[in-house]
């Protein structure tokens, strides 16, 4: 296990301190937990994340479709094909 030295301030020391005890375990494995806690959560998205994408996928809802019918109804029949081939590589 690797050893780091690094500073906090006084009071995430005091919270840390407290949670270490009330929790009953050591302070290093209450750091370690937070930290895998925190990397749990890196992937999702904010609130304010989320409404911006939302409000981007409402607009482009609004746009006139960008090709004609005919290609539409190609994107279709390829893709019905392509599921007829079922999921193995290559196949069609």
């Amino acid at each position: 296990m690797a050893k780091l030295t690094f500073s906090l301030d006084e009071a995430t020391v005091e919270k840390l301190r407290k949670t270490a005890t009330r929790l009953r375990k050591p302070q290093s494995m209450v750091v370690r937990e937070a930290i895998a806690r925190y990397a749990a959560e890196e992937d999702k998205l904010s609130d304010e994340e989320r409404d911006r994408i939302l409000k981007v996928i409402d607009y482009i809802k609004t746009l006139p479709p960008s090709g004609t019918r005919a290609d539409a109804e190609r994107e279709k029949r390829e893709i019905r094909r392509s599921r007829r081939g079922g999921w193995r590589p290559g196949a069609r």
